[in-house]
């Protein structure tokens, strides 16, 4: 089967390009030897939102976002209008990441949520999905996603690791579920359920990379070459082919990112 498998989120300004002989063009070279013929590189601040931007017009099998993650403090807060007018560029397909954080930030995380909630309105605005961190706030996070009407717009529950109570309520707001390298993780038994169980067309795959390496990498670098693992695992819990659950993730990202599949020359790649 000619297909291929897309990376629906990953970092690519924050590789450390010295790792490859040829720099980023070595990184994407390993990720297309396995198959991987689209990456969404996405923002987490504004400030290197050019560096995001410059990486995707150099390369046509690369998309980003726009947006300012939870955690990060930034020079400005930006309001709707600033995250709706540098959304208007036909290399950004998303607003986030966003959401909320509740592990590594503490005290009043009000303005987080209002970070979120400016988002949200953002995305709603501009008619591109929001990418959604969550860790350790999911009541929180579905409470404002509910509030604010996400659903109208929908997304991604990126790098999901909540059971499958959550998972549901994520589905039923119009957003997919997105599987990291932690499925790979022997330790990840409750995530790994809903893997087995959710419906295969609200399903993406990614990488977060350089973090979270799936098994056989666990502990390395992590990079966009590597969800060819995260997909081959969602397979084996599945029973099914890996050219399934390419396949099918293909279509659902590029359905969800509203975006043309075969723009790039090299789109069609063999697994």
């Amino acid at each position: 089967m000619s297909q291929y498998l897309v990376d629906s989120h990953c970092h690519l300004d924050c590789l450390d390009h010295t790792d490859w002989e040829d720099g980023l063009d070595g990184a994407l070279n390993d990720a297309k030897a396995l198959g991987v013929g689209h990456m969404l590189c996405v923002s987490i601040d504004l400030e290197k939102l050019q560096n995001l931007l410059a990486i995707a017009r150099k390369y046509p099998n690369v998309s980003t976002s726009v947006g300012v993650h939870p955690n990060e403090k930034c020079l400005h807060e930006p309001d709707v209008h600033e995250l709706v007018k540098l959304a208007d560029d036909p290399q950004v397909v998303a607003i986030g990441e966003t959401g909320l954080d509740y592990f590594r930030s503490e005290g009043d995380l009000e303005w987080q949520r209002d970070r979120f909630r400016t988002h949200i309105a953002a995305a709603k605005q501009t008619g591109k999905p929001l990418i959604i961190h969550n860790r350790e706030s999911s009541a929180d996070t579905m409470k404002i996603l509910k509030e604010e009407g996400a659903d109208e717009i929908g997304g991604v529950m990126h790098c999901f690791v909540e059971n499958w109570e959550i998972a549901k309520q994520a589905m039923d707001l119009n957003f997919m579920i997105s599987f990291s390298g932690i499925v790979t993780f022997k330790s990840a038994r409750e995530l790994q359920e809903v893997a087995k169980k959710m419906p295969i067309d609200k399903m993406l795959v990614e990488t977060d990379s350089p973090y979270l390496a799936p098994v056989p990498h666990r502990g390395k670098k992590n990079q966009p070459a590597y969800v060819r693992h995260v997909a081959e695992c969602v397979a084996q819990l599945r029973n099914v082919s890996l050219e399934e659950i390419a396949e099918q993730t293909t279509q659902n990202y590029f359905n969800l990112f509203k975006h043309d599949p075969y723009h790039e020359s090299d789109a069609r790649l063999n697994l």
